[in-house]
């Protein structure tokens, strides 16, 4: 059974041959869903990052929020939250976008304390998230630092989704219908507080489930259907 396209599945052999720190190489070893699994079969973990920049390469995480999607359904129980410690300031600009100041982030976790319990949810599942470009750097950048591998999971953007399904409408995209917020109005859903990390997992794992009725009215999608390549 294929799991992944052979590109990536070669690239989590290299990585797990590397023989990564043990949080990392546990990842890369729990088998994971074929691409022809019903999706509401497969586990989801909608995930956040909240960050002082764009930038993986000099940027750092300030918190970590995510929620498990199970058979369709959002799983509160499961949601996760954590404000990382910082050896210096929080950037001013930063503070005033995700309310993050100095104290909370002196308060905060270690990110070598933060880590193992976000790849432990994520072994076995798929990382759900909206703008995956973001979130794969970032962590992509944190278990090279602390693990000594590569960050090699399989995803779902809703961002890739919801363009996907609006081009196929022919509808024509103007600057911001891709945010998170506005494709959240479109699909009905409630306003959330933006730019929190937990908040904002949850509310791209909502926009899953209506982008997956959108996509399939009467089930039937299968995970390979909502796969970002």
């Amino acid at each position: 059974m294929e799991l992944w396209p052979f590109t990536r599945e070669r690239a989590r052999r290299r990585a797990l041959a590397r023989r990564p720190a043990p949080p990392l190489a546990a990842l890369l070893r729990v088998p994971l869903p074929g691409r022809r699994t019903p999706a509401d079969d497969v586990e989801f973990v909608a995930l956040d990052l909240e960050t002082t920049g764009l930038n993986a390469a000099k940027d750092h995480i300030l918190s970590v929020g995510l929620v498990h999607v199970v058979g369709g359904g959002i799983v509160l129980g499961t949601a996760y939250h954590r404000v990382v410690r910082l050896a210096g300031d929080v950037p001013e600009a930063s503070a005033i976008i995700h309310r993050i100041t100095d104290d909370h982030a002196a308060a905060g976790h270690a990110i070598e304390e933060v880590m193992p319990p976000v790849l432990e949810r994520l072994g076995g599942r798929v990382m759900l998230v909206h703008h995956a470009a973001l979130e794969r750097a970032f962590l992509d950048a944190v278990c090279r630092r602390l693990y000594g591998g590569r960050f090699i999971v399989p995803i779902v953007d809703t961002e890739h989704l919801a363009r996907r399904r609006l081009e196929r409408r022919h509808d024509g995209l103007k600057a911001g219908d891709l945010r998170l917020a506005n494709l959240r109005e479109r699909y009905g859903l409630p306003r959330y507080q933006a730019h929190n990390a937990l908040s904002d997992a949850l509310a791209t794992a909502e926009l899953f489930l209506a982008l997956s009725a959108d996509m399939a009215p009467n089930g039937g999608l299968r995970l390979g259907d909502v796969l970002t390549p």
